[in-house]
């Protein structure tokens, strides 16, 4: 939330409007006084990285009755303020909507009572509002996420990775409880991002003989070799009947039928707590600004509105659409219709369902096929976050569907070696958690080794289809291989790319597996830098990020750090930005502010290094203030995969291998005596990515005009229009286009 309130205040204060805290939520509109105070630039200095709000937030029965709403409007009418920016859930945006449907007659028995003058009625004559959504929950319709949501997994998955260590150890099923007493998706997500073995949410009741199909599972998986088991359960669970399921019925079952020591964790508020990830941050930074410029635009007839996520596009959705479509929810599940529960949620949310009942099978179901295919699957680039997940996904999914996975291990390299395994279901059993690559990972593309051997490869183990997870080079490989189906027959199979890489430099998708898991890194380690200095009085800090020549890792987390300058290939720069920048920090600092940060990607600047930018501010910054270097590395390749990246690998790979079974069967034949697919058509050979509101698949062919690769670069990316943004947030001057899309609620 924080980060949503400093975008509010200085993207209002940067567009001219005079902005307001209103301490305590709607109990502070009402008390008014000292809990209504204006806000300047440095009021929300140093409040991004932190959790809760800065403002407060409460409750507040007086605001329910009329009388409360009166004496709110009259605390607005005389501070002249007549936009109101409203960051919570539906119950509070159900009443700033009230309020807004309510203001012109609380102004006229206002101005009779002579508690207002007839100007100041006339200058606030009309109430504006936009809504964003904060609710760990996610359980507001007409967004995909909402802020605090991605936080709030991080906490779950910190929890639940912490557990599986203890779990494996002594052999324990843990029966753990999340948040949700309306909504699942905490507990869906998290059982999608950590493989559950069992999973209960209000939405989706289990069947009436759920104890005895969730034993057959968790003892099927202790015979299989599993020395854990996770059930996943939100504090709303419900049976069929609308009938309450307590973690401890849970655990009583478990422990009598199986004998299986087992333990019960309630997370409760620990996942309210803590840092906001780097996702919420920029979300709430995008979000915050995107609602200031709606009320910009807001006229009299303008109907209230929520600045919402589609996909990854920021859109405005009208407020009580999505508050009647909220409220159809419960109503659903209370009639017990569950089905339209679910689809009332939204696609995100059936999608990530679909997934988890696909995935949570113990062992193959008896699904023989006509023809069972070979599908390759390779990792190829540097490794990141995701892969394994993606892996999983990909070799359970095509198992589902009846075909023969292999691991190809050491990408090129090992399939020119014939280093081929099969994957079995319990061969990826732990795999989406773990950061890495289990497959390895090389650099090696198709063509340094020799296409007629690669080609023989194919052939020799017969491989249908090919799906391969890296970045760049994976992109390149596949675009190698479908250049050279004339030549080669061996290459007329179906082949995916899921984009895989930290850097975000592959066309054809607006997001990379990885590149959230280190975007957290890097802004957790610039925390603790800017911590550091908390004894030291104006210190600016230059860190070098990862990520080639693409900028995306410098420009988002310098969004999330709140850093003061990100300087990157895509956007040239010279001495005189270098030398302004020095003075407006320098300003800055004699302003109140203490620290600051600079961020330079690996490769902007040949002649511009980190030595010498470093330097520069500790030359001109003399007397003013002192500076710091640090260059991160390869700490942002490692670690354990944030839930994003978990989540977004496993559906990826599920949608890609569907992809690829579909050309298998739309494209084999007979040929000597055995079954082959062969597809010679531009659309068999695709990268898979996220752009804007829709998962698509592209063509590899379509993208090469797409593509620099001189710098290994896409020629279009989304993300520079938020450089604006980061520029107006840190005071320099800069114009931001509007983002946001009007559009109803799916």
């Amino acid at each position: 939330m924080n980060a949503a309130v400093r975008a509010v205040v200085r993207m209002g204060i940067h567009v001219g409007f005079r902005v307001y805290y209103i301490h305590e939520g709607y109990q502070g509109m009402v008390d008014g006084a000292d809990n209504i105070k204006e806000a300047i630039w440095t009021s929300v200095s140093g409040i991004i990285q932190q959790g809760g709000t800065v403002i407060g937030s409460a409750r507040c029965q007086d605001f329910r009755e009329r009388a409360g709403r009166l004496k709110a409007a009259a605390n607005l009418v005389k501070l002249g303020i007549s936009n109101l920016v409203v960051i919570g859930g539906d119950g509070s945006l159900t009443g700033a909507n009230c309020f807004r449907q309510e203001w012109a007659g609380l102004l006229e028995e206002l101005e009779k009572k002579g508690e207002i003058t007839a100007e100041q009625s006339k200058n606030c004559s009309h109430l504006n509002i936009v809504g964003m959504v904060g609710s760990i929950d996610n359980d507001f319709c007409g967004t995909d996420m909402t802020i605090g949501c991605d936080t709030a997994l991080h906490r779950i998955m910190e929890s639940v990775d912490a557990i599986t260590t203890t779990a494996q150890s002594h052999q324990r099923t843990f029966v753990m409880e999340v948040m949700g007493r309306h909504c699942g998706y905490l507990a869906l997500v998290t059982a999608l991002a950590c493989g559950a073995d069992w999973l209960f949410i209000p939405e989706w009741p289990p069947e009436s003989d759920w104890e005895d199909h969730m034993c057959r599972r968790l003892s099927e998986l202790r015979t299989a070799g599993s020395r854990l088991g996770i059930v996943i359960m939100a504090e709303g669970a419900i049976d069929q009947k609308g009938n309450a399921i307590t973690s401890n019925r849970v655990k009583e079952i478990i422990s009598t039928r199986l004998g299986h020591d087992t333990r019960v964790t309630v997370l409760g508020h620990v996942q309210r707590g803590g840092n906001p990830s780097a996702f919420d941050r920029v979300l709430g930074c995008r979000m915050g600004a995107e609602a200031v410029l709606a009320l910009l635009e807001a006229t009299p007839d303008t109907p209230a509105c929520v600045v919402s996520l589609d996909g990854n596009q920021a859109v405005r959705v009208n407020l009580m659409e999505c508050v009647e479509r909220t409220q159809q929810v419960a109503a659903a599940m209370k009639k017990g219709n569950f089905e339209n529960c679910v689809s009332l949620r939204g696609r995100s949310f059936k999608n990530n369902l679909e997934i988890y009942k696909i995935l949570s099978h113990v062992k193959p179901p008896n699904n023989p096929q006509q023809h069972v295919f070979n599908i390759g699957i390779m990792n190829v680039g540097a490794p990141a976050a995701g892969m394994n997940a993606a892996v999983r996904s990909a070799a359970r999914t095509a198992i589902l569907n009846g075909h023969q996975p292999y691991a190809i291990y050491e990408g090129f390299e090992g399939l020119a070696e014939g280093r081929l395994k099969k994957l079995q279901w319990m061969d990826v059993g732990g795999w989406v958690g773990s950061g890495g690559a289990k497959l390895g990972a090389k650099r090696t593309q198709p063509a340094k080794l020799g296409l007629p051997q690669i080609a023989s490869k194919f052939k020799e183990f017969n491989l249908s289809a090919l799906l391969i997870i890296g970045g760049f080079e994976a992109y390149d490989s596949v675009l190698q291989l479908a250049e050279a189906r004339p030549q080669y027959k061996e290459f007329c199979i179906p082949m995916v790319v899921i984009p895989c890489t930290i850097s975000n430099n592959v066309p054809g998708t607006e997001f990379s597996l990885g590149t959230d898991t280190a975007l957290n890194a890097i802004t957790d380690i610039c925390d603790r830098i800017k911590q550091s200095a908390s004894g030291t009085k104006r210190r600016v800090f230059v860190v070098e990020t990862m990520g080639g020549y693409c900028g995306y890792l410098a420009t988002l987390a310098g969004l999330a750090g709140g850093a003061d300058a990100a300087y990157i290939f895509e956007e040239r720069f010279g001495m005189r930005d270098l030398q302004n920048d020095v003075e407006h920090l320098a300003k800055k600092m004699v302003e109140g502010v203490e620290r600051g940060l600079i961020l330079r990607n690996e490769k902007c600047n040949e002649n511009y290094t980190t030595d010498f930018i470093y330097q520069l501010y500790c030359e001109e910054g003399k007397g003013i203030f002192s500076a710091r270097k640090n260059v991160l590395g390869h700490m942002q390749q490692g670690g354990c995969p944030s839930p994003f990246d978990r989540n977004l690998g496993t559906k990826l790979a599920a949608k890609s291998v569907a992809f690829i079974a579909e050309k298998m069967h739309n494209n084999y034949k007979e040929e000597g005596g055995r079954i082959v697919v062969e597809c010679n058509e531009e659309d068999t050979a695709c990268l898979i990515g996220l752009n804007r509101r829709t998962v698509q698949f592209s063509p590899v062919t379509h993208l090469k005009s797409q593509t620099d690769f001189q710098h290994r670069l896409p020629r279009e990316q989304w993300w520079l229009k938020l450089r604006p943004l980061l520029r107006i947030l840190a005071k320099h001057e800069s114009v931001y286009e509007v983002e946001g899309e009007e559009t109803s609620i799916e």
